[in-house]
């Protein structure tokens, strides 16, 4: 029997082609020349915020109403692989603000919320950040700590947050606390101004990679925020951070296709100019090996990658398959990026050359998140049905 089908097709759009354009020649003007020194003084240009809002990198998939610049989540993972490629650093900022923070308000905030903070977030006015992670609750984040207690029509929130990306930067942290028992259930969300009284936040510096992106602890010590900061309903907060995080683990692994992409354009570069015993580096076989195994596991991270976001643009369960797209993308970032140093050989391992740079900065992609582990737990427990939490 001959079953027919439409096919599949893997082709870009004009549309979609024009944009990849756009945000290739962005990086390669804006980031491109900076990351190598921004990654030695440990900090991207601050106004590098304001120009990712005047090109509308941070407004998209906000409704234009709203400030936003549309778009859909394909559109968006080009965006994310592009700038991965330039300094995941600054794909971060984007992946937080936009991705974590902005995205939510647009899911669950009220009107009056989005009116208040989707303009700035877009336009790149205002910054956001991601207050889920505690120095005692990293992958068990149904146990943080963090309490917010009801007075009146005010909330007080207490409780600390660790590496927390955009965290010194922000004008505004969802910050996630507990309102009632434990477990999920007793979690609720709510976007707090980082000018509150009480709010506290310290860089963490000494990083071994995004060197550039500030990355913080915050320490809410009495902060009063009134019920209508509350983001969605109160005890949905597990839900409204692990919704976040499902679309999150997308923009991670597109980010980490560029990483990929960027280390093999680099590495092949290199290959055909390096010369030892009288050719080419790139004639030898076992460095054609290398560049090979490099190019297949960045395109299938990237076609994982599309897998997941079609899914989620059309309105599917897409849970496994973004988790499927993170384990797979991030782990091919880090054996990419040590496979380019190997090229490099001994030049991979100064700065002068962007592929050091890239083996520490795709390190911690395999952390946050969700940790590979975890993510291998997720897809485990689909296939099986059996929690293993």
């Amino acid at each position: 029997m001959l079953i027919k089908g439409a096919g599949m097709d893997f082709t870009l759009s004009e549309e979609q082609e024009r944009f990849r354009e756009l945000a290739r020649e962005w990086v390669d003007r804006e980031v491109v020349p900076y990351a190598a020194e921004w990654d030695r003084v440990e900090q991207v240009d601050a106004g590098i915020v304001r120009r990712l809002g005047e090109v509308g990198f941070l407004g998209m998939g906000i409704d234009e109403e709203h400030g936003g610049s549309g778009g859909d989540l394909l559109a968006y993972c080009l965006l994310m692989e592009e700038l991965g490629r330039g300094d995941t650093s600054v794909r971060g900022i984007v992946s937080v603000s936009l991705g974590l923070v902005a995205k939510s308000v647009q899911k669950w905030g009220s009107e009056e919320q989005k009116r208040r903070f989707l303009p700035g977030l877009c336009a790149g006015e205002s910054l956001g950040c991601f207050g889920l992670t505690e120095p005692g609750t990293g992958s068990d984040a149904a146990s943080l700590a963090a309490k917010a207690v009801r007075d009146g029509d005010d909330w007080v929130i207490s409780g600390t947050k660790m590496f927390i990306t955009n965290g010194t930067w922000a004008d505004v942290a969802l910050v996630f606390a507990r309102t009632g028992g434990p477990g999920p259930r007793g979690i609720t969300a709510f976007l707090v101004p980082t000018d509150s009284p009480g709010f506290g936040r310290r860089e963490v510096k000494g990083k071994l990679g995004l060197r550039g992106q500030a990355t913080a602890e915050l320490v809410l010590d009495g902060v009063r925020v009134r019920d209508g900061l509350r983001l969605g309903p109160e005890g949905a907060g597990f839900k409204i951070a692990m919704t976040a995080l499902d679309k999150g683990r997308i923009s991670v692994a597109a980010g980490c296709v560029g990483l990929a992409r960027g280390c093999l354009e680099a590495a092949v570069a290199y290959a055909g100019q390096r010369t030892q015993f009288g050719k080419p580096i790139a004639s030898y076989q076992l460095v054609q090996e290398m560049l090979a195994e490099m190019a297949v596991e960045t395109d299938a991270a990237r076609l994982l990658t599309w897998r997941a976001a079609d899914l989620a643009e059309r309105g599917e369960r897409f849970g496994t398959e973004a988790s499927m797209a993170k384990l797979f993308a991030t782990e091919a970032s880090v054996k990419a990026a040590n496979q380019a140093v190997q090229v490099f050989g001994g030049y991979g391992y100064v700065d002068e050359f962007p592929v050091g740079k890239a083996l520490r900065d795709a390190r911690v992609t395999t952390l946050y998140e969700g940790t590979s582990q975890i993510q291998k737990l997720l897809i485990g427990r689909a296939l099986t049905g059996v929690n293993a939490f």
